[in-house]
């Protein structure tokens, strides 16, 4: 029987991707000087403990890109890594990347989801 699971996925724990910004922390300034300053969103910490007994957590954010601006000469990785050290879900998460991982589910405030072609232009035009 052929293998139907990309090269770096674990058949025996599949990966959830949680976007960062708007959907881990408030983001209520945007994104400004890359800095991770927000809250936890309610529930977030908990989804994530939990989640990540079944499932791996990567995380994907743009602060994560190696061509964005330094904060205080960090790059945007290690500002992730220390913001969910301060909430003590460092260990939870599996990954922190720009990259779109390979995964079962994709969480993101920005995202649509696509089911045809003809919704889709119709609410693209309606932005």
């Amino acid at each position: 029987m052929a293998n139907f699971y990309p090269p770096g996925h674990n058949e025996n724990k599949k990966t959830i991707a949680l976007d960062f910004d708007g959907v881990i922390h408030d983001a209520y300034k945007g994104w400004g000087d890359g800095t991770c300053y927000g809250e936890p969103l309610p529930g977030a910490l908990e989804a994530i403990k939990s989640l990540s007994q079944k499932y791996n957590i990567v995380i994907f954010t743009a602060k994560a890109k190696s061509d964005r601006p330094l904060v205080n000469g960090k790059p945007g990785t290690l500002l992730v890594l220390e913001w969910l050290k301060k909430y003590e879900i460092d260990e939870y998460v599996s990954s922190i990347t720009s990259d779109k991982p390979r995964a079962e589910l994709y969480v993101d405030d920005n995202g649509y989801r696509f089911e045809n072609w003809n919704d889709t232009v119709n609410f693209i035009e309606k932005l």
